[in-house]
């Protein structure tokens, strides 16, 4: 019979008492990573009902669209007969024409006409049937037709199109009409969930899900102003003009266009990056179209750029700062009678700041005329308030054009600004040289600038002959980069060119 003395009992019992935790432990792993996956799976349960309900409530005002025109398209005049017709051979084997040729006048042009048909998609957002789209969908449009959920078609009235932000309003009878309320899109936040609901490829009341992926896109030339919501949900052909919906049911942006491997397009198909317009854009545009049928935008009437950190210690600040530089002030315009100069850095507009001239020139046009606004600029490194009262926006037909930029050390030919220069290129009471010739590969090139420019000053300096602008290159030849004032296209610009160092 084995005995066992105090010590031995003590060893025995931590063993067991080690023994034991360890196998709870075994049990207990387990228990836990089941819980994990148990709460994971809720939460993608929770999710999903989530998408669900929104769908459900959201669907029935959202509509698809058909707009269709007629469109007259000139044949090509083929030099061996119409490869697609019989004309041709019926001459070749019987001498003579064929009686389609004979019965054709010689003088008609060669035309065909046919119907061209668009579908996309658009949301109810008054319960008497005013409807949200895409301008590029209906803005050319003969006749707009309206598919609700019952499948029912109704022809609709175009209320208003606005092309420079692609905002379209339509109408169809009715009282009592579903509807998607409007969010604020100014509060929605990148890696947001969002809902798209449309019609891509004719597949009517199709609902996709993906997150916000950026905001303030712009730069893809789609339409004038451009602030776009980019969103990882499926967007497709027939999708444009339908809402994108955050997780309470409300709208935050129209779905307008899409990236594709073969470049920007409205209709190409998904890869992931969609776009759409933020609806606080729409907002004002919506209340305009449906009062007058027409969109009248605030102007400032400044030429603006961004404030970058290569061009702000040219104007006495630093790198770091934020804000929109004024390289032109329009004569007679809101600006130059509020006291606006050239060289100002503009950094609050109504009390909130601006970072850039995208986002200055979307604010200002967001606004009616004849709005008073308050400026905040930078004018020599300090802070001043100016007041302003807009004017309204002149069509692109109205706004002057103009030209700008450099020299030889810098790759430019200069010649003395005469009357009948300044009649050719629009600088009619102006001073500043032409630049007449710009070596390829050169710093002016790289730096954008081409024959026919206006280089106005140097260094914040006016230039009225070539004598004084090569004098004021060789003064600041001792700084690694010179600042040019120019007018070049349609608006005068401020041109950091980095300057060759001399040889010692």
């Amino acid at each position: 019979m084995k005995t066992f003395n105090s010590k031995q009992n003590y060893l025995l019992s931590h063993r067991n008492v080690i023994s034991a935790s360890l196998i709870l432990l075994l049990f207990i792993i387990p228990l836990s990573a089941s819980a994990q996956d148990t709460n994971s799976l809720d939460i993608l349960r929770q999710t999903g009902k989530a998408f669900a309900k929104i769908s459900e409530k959201a669907s029935p005002a959202v509509v698809g669209i058909k707009a269709s025109q007629t469109v007259t398209q000139q044949m090509p005049d083929w030099p061996f007969g119409d490869p697609f017709g019989d004309d041709d051979i019926f001459e070749h084997f019987f001498g003579r024409p064929s009686p389609r040729q004979r019965q054709r006048s010689p003088q008609a042009p060669q035309t065909r006409k046919f119907q061209q048909l668009a579908q996309g998609t658009g949301f109810i957002v008054s319960s008497d049937g005013y409807i949200l789209t895409a301008n590029h969908l209906v803005g050319e449009a003969e006749k707009v037709m309206v598919k609700e959920g019952n499948n029912q078609e109704i022809e609709a009235k175009v209320i208003g199109t606005d092309p420079d932000s692609d905002v379209a309003v339509i109408k169809i009878k009715g009282n009592d009409l579903p509807f998607l309320e409007l969010a604020d899109s100014d509060k929605l936040e990148v890696g947001e969930w969002v809902l798209a609901i449309g019609n891509p490829f004719g597949l009517t009341h199709t609902v996709t899900a993906g997150i916000v992926s950026a905001k303030g896109r712009s730069g893809f030339r789609l339409a004038e102003y451009e602030d776009y919501i980019q969103t990882d949900a499926a967007i497709n052909p027939g999708n444009s003009g339908g809402p994108l919906l955050n997780l309470d049911g409300k709208v935050v942006g129209i779905n307008t266009a899409i990236i594709s491997p073969g470049g920007r397009s409205y209709w190409a198909g998904n890869v992931g990056i969609g776009f759409a317009i933020p609806i606080n854009m729409a907002k004002s545009i919506y209340k305009q179209l449906v009062e007058t049928g027409k969109v009248a935008r605030g102007f400032l009437g400044v030429g603006i750029q961004d404030l970058t950190a290569e061009n702000a210690p040219f104007f006495g600040l630093k790198q770091d700062t934020k804000g929109v530089l004024v390289p032109e002030v329009t004569k007679g315009s809101a600006a130059e009678k509020a006291g606006l100069k050239p060289g100002d850095v503009i950094i609050e507009l109504n009390g909130k700041p601006v970072e850039t001239a995208k986002e200055l020139q979307g604010r200002v046009s967001a606004l009616k005329p004849d709005t008073d606004v308050e400026l905040v600029v930078l004018r020599d490194g300090k802070r001043e308030t100016v007041s302003a009262k807009l004017s309204e926006r002149p069509s692109k037909e109205q706004v002057t054009k103009g030209g700008p930029e450099t020299l030889e050390k810098l790759g430019l030919v200069v010649q003395n600004l005469t009357d009948d220069l300044a009649k050719q290129y629009g600088y009619e009471g102006l001073t500043g040289i032409i630049v007449t010739q710009v070596e390829p590969g050169s710093i002016a090139e790289l730096a954008g600038i081409t024959p026919g420019a206006l280089i106005m000053e140097v260094n914040r300096k006016p230039v009225e002959n070539t004598k004084s602008f090569k004098q004021a290159i060789e003064d600041a030849a001792k700084e690694d980069a010179v600042l040019l004032r120019i007018k070049q296209g349609q608006a005068a610009v401020f041109v950091v060119l980095k300057l060759p160092k001399e040889k010692g």
